[in-house]
């Protein structure tokens, strides 16, 4: 059964929703990241992916104490990306209360600290962050395009111990269109044993069922559930 795994995205301490990663094109939703967290879990969610906007165009941690709220009040597995540049911002994610950090930009910019970052905490702890743009991956907070291919990419991650991968198709990120299909279909037959997150464009159920029947082990889902396309309680089957 594919994990459903919601998403809070945080600018200003809001829960917010880009679209293709564009800062100009955000929308703001009256929910407080904590009271989401909450609805979630009580919908028997059991994981939460975490963004620290903020932190990923800054380039370090910002949204913490957020962090560590949500950690306080709930039981969920939280999983935080955002401005992890150093070890000290690894540490920071980790005491307030994150079980698991995603690293994207310093895998592409400092693939030395990621690896540091594997050997110390374990790729149980450290997921990959392998968000693509016309199958090149894109750093900062989707700002940058890198020089690196996606499959390439992933490749070598996977030689390095890596285990587990958020993969989000930024041009079709906040979109509500679908999900890059043929492209998560690649990667699970390139690298079965690979934990693969897919993330983006999701726009209703429909999508959630095809990316089950491709064995695909996990779905983060962020915009539809804001926008009412996916009522939280239709996602209780999949659990």
């Amino acid at each position: 059964m594919i994990e459903i795994i919601p998403a809070i995205d945080i600018i200003d301490g809001k829960c917010v929703r880009l679209t293709r990663g564009d800062y100009n094109q955000r929308t703001e939703y009256g929910a407080d990241p904590l009271e989401m967290a909450i609805r979630f879990e009580d919908h028997g969610l059991k994981r939460l992916h975490v963004v620290d906007l903020d932190g990923a165009r800054m380039g370090k941690v910002i949204n913490y104490r957020m962090i560590e709220k949500i950690a306080a009040r709930t039981s969920l597995r939280l999983d935080v990306g955002g401005g992890l540049k150093t070890i000290e911002d690894l540490k920071i994610v980790f005491e307030s209360g994150a079980e698991m950090a995603t690293g994207g930009s310093i895998a592409v910019k400092n693939p030395e600290m990621m690896e540091s970052w594997l050997s110390q905490y374990g790729s149980e702890r450290i997921i990959l962050g392998s968000d693509f743009k016309d199958k090149m991956i894109v750093v900062s907070g989707w700002t940058e395009q890198s020089d690196q291919e996606l499959m390439p990419f992933l490749e070598s991650w996977v030689k390095r111990g890596v285990t587990q991968t958020i993969c989000t198709d930024v041009s079709k990120d906040g979109l509500l269109q679908g999900v890059s299909l043929e492209t998560y279909n690649e990667i699970i037959k390139a690298f079965p044993d690979l934990y693969l997150i897919a993330s983006g464009g999701i726009s209703g159920i429909a999508d959630i069922e095809k990316l089950a029947e491709m064995d695909i082990p996990a779905v983060i889902i962020g915009k539809a559930i804001y926008e009412g396309k996916i009522d939280l309680k239709e996602l209780e089957r999949f659990l």
